[in-house]
């Protein structure tokens, strides 16, 4: 199999699948922090324990289906089971303003917890079957699947801004239109995802790291954790950019200019790495977002947070399809839905104390000066471990 040969037709429609998700989780997502913080009155360090839990909470569930898809003779299920109860329960986020004050955050916090299941189901076997497929170009393959989800997130946010400025519509009615792409994400799963060669039935269950999984793959983890504890949520840096004076209405647009950002180098991104190496195009997008946080943290005026968000969007053009390309690099088949879950789930547990940790701290002190600037000194000590420690041998 050439580098250069085209994506298996499961590749492309999984991709299509992340697009219509994307359009969706991102009608919500930049109006998310506002809706917390702005409509139901909640606390930053509320906000922080949100987003924390509901990526924390759910982690476990990764290694559950990761593990899951390794054994199955058939990953659709699993697949389809995560996006459609991620689809149904993110529009109702919008009705959570007709709750009590006082219990409606909590409201937000269980939905969101379970969106994130829904996704903590799906994203194990989807990847595992990604990699797969892809055998020779995992860095495009990837890299082609993170590009068309950030294509999503970017018409998400670009249909939110027309749902608020244009049609005038409330926060919570924009938030709960986010259904009708949810139910296009359902039904091209059913219509054109399949799984042409399972993920290895009858092996039976084997620990996450065993010795059939080489070191650097344990080494990699170390590197991974030290980031994890840098990237908090991403709705923090939607609030410092309203401290900066970006208007509530323009934040779609930004978050839409970050994706388009997103999309157009994910793919770049991850074909660079099946030639020029994974570690490298990691470690320059982990000291990117280094400079990302700290300039946030610096920064003054509406145009710097612009500056700040097109920027950011190359940290994720050098470094989402790359890292599951890598897992996919460093891990045999076989293992690979174990080896992507444990990851996920270590990566979900620790953005619980991230992002409570940055919201306490934002409470306390005023502003999100002082944890960027934290996030910014772990993010370095991840690619420091990288770069020093991390030397990768690929296996089949």
């Amino acid at each position: 199999m050439t580098s250069r040969q085209s994506l298996h037709p499961v590749v492309r429609a999984t991709g299509w699948v992340s697009f219509l998700t994307a359009l969706g989780s991102e009608m919500i997502y930049p109006l998310l922090p506002e809706f917390v913080v702005g409509t139901l009155g909640a606390r930053r360090s509320t906000l922080g324990l949100i987003e924390g839990l509901a990526e924390g909470t759910p982690a476990v569930v990764r290694w559950f289906a990761g593990s899951w898809a390794d054994r199955a003779q058939d990953r659709k299920p699993l697949i389809l089971a995560g996006y459609a109860l991620s689809s149904l329960v993110k529009p109702l986020i919008g009705a959570t303003r007709l709750a009590a004050a006082a219990v409606a955050p909590w409201l937000v916090l269980a939905l969101r917890v379970l969106d994130k299941v829904g996704k903590g189901v799906r994203g194990a076997p989807r990847d595992a079957l990604v990699a797969d497929l892809s055998a020779g170009h995992a860095g495009r393959a990837f890299g082609y699947q993170r590009a068309m989800d950030h294509a999503g997130a970017m018409g998400g946010a670009l249909l939110a801004f027309l749902l608020l400025a244009v049609l005038g519509l409330p926060l919570g009615t924009a938030i709960a239109a986010s259904a009708v792409p949810g139910l296009l994400t359902v039904l091209a799963i059913v219509l054109f995802v399949r799984d042409p060669v399972g993920g290895g039935a009858g092996r039976g269950p084997a620990p996450a790291v065993d010795p059939g999984v080489p070191s650097t793959y344990r080494r990699y983890l170390v590197a991974a954790v030290l980031f994890a504890l840098a990237n908090s949520s991403d709705a923090f840096l939607l609030l410092r950019a309203r401290e900066l004076g970006m208007p509530v209405l323009t934040l779609p647009l930004a978050w839409a200019a970050l994706h388009a950002v997103k999309a157009s180098t994910s793919y770049l991104g991850g074909s660079l790495s099946d030639r020029l190496g994974r570690r490298p195009l990691l470690a320059v997008g982990w000291i990117l977002y280094a400079g990302v946080y700290a300039g946030f943290s610096f920064a003054e005026g509406p145009l710097a947070a612009w500056a700040l968000f097109l920027v950011y969007g190359l940290f994720f053009g050098a470094t989402e399809g790359v890292a599951k390309a890598f897992v996919a690099d460093l891990v045999p088949r076989g293992r690979r839905g174990r080896a992507f879950g444990l990851l996920g789930t270590l990566e979900g547990v620790l953005l619980v104390p991230a992002s409570v940790l940055v919201g306490v701290l934002w409470d306390a002190t005023g502003s999100g000066e002082l944890p960027l600037l934290l996030g910014a000194g772990f993010a370095l000590l991840a690619a420091a471990w990288l770069l020093l420690f991390v030397r990768p041998a690929r296996v089949s």
